[in-house]
């Protein structure tokens, strides 16, 4: 088999999320799996700094729950150019996270209560299966 597994236990993600300022999650675009590990940090008020794929695509409110890496959504047909997701990350990340984290903290606490309100009331467990019920079972 060519593909490789992680496994995460409730307790190792615990870990990874406790103490965490930035979740940052760069995989290859249109690879992510599912987000559930950025979706768990959003719950515990983290904000995630990732590439336009996956759940970010609809949970990103550039500025209020986190920020994207690049500014478009790529496509099966155009895979993405990692050196430009490189110099986004890299000036995304020195332009106007860290100042936003170190010289207005009250507002990064902002950001972070946002993930809560708006990511975490919509991508949770219960509106997952509420959907498919209702477009499995009744559409």
């Amino acid at each position: 088999m060519d593909g490789k597994v992680a496994y995460f236990s409730m307790e190792l993600a615990r870990m990874i999320t406790s103490g965490v300022d930035l979740w940052l999650n760069t995989p290859q675009p249109m690879l992510e799996a599912s987000g559930t590990s950025g979706m768990k940090a959003a719950l515990n008020g983290v904000p995630s700094f990732s590439i336009l794929d996956g759940w970010w695509i609809e949970g990103r409110i550039e500025g209020a729950t986190g920020w994207s890496i690049g500014n478009e959504v790529n496509d099966l047909e155009k895979p993405s150019d990692r050196s430009k997701d490189a110099l986004s990350l890299y000036a995304k990340l020195t332009e106007e996270i860290l100042p936003l984290f170190y010289r207005n903290h009250d507002r990064f606490i902002d950001v972070m209560r946002h993930c809560i309100a708006i990511n975490g009331s919509f991508f949770n467990t219960q509106r997952m299966l509420q959907q498919y019920i209702v477009n499995a079972y009744f559409l």
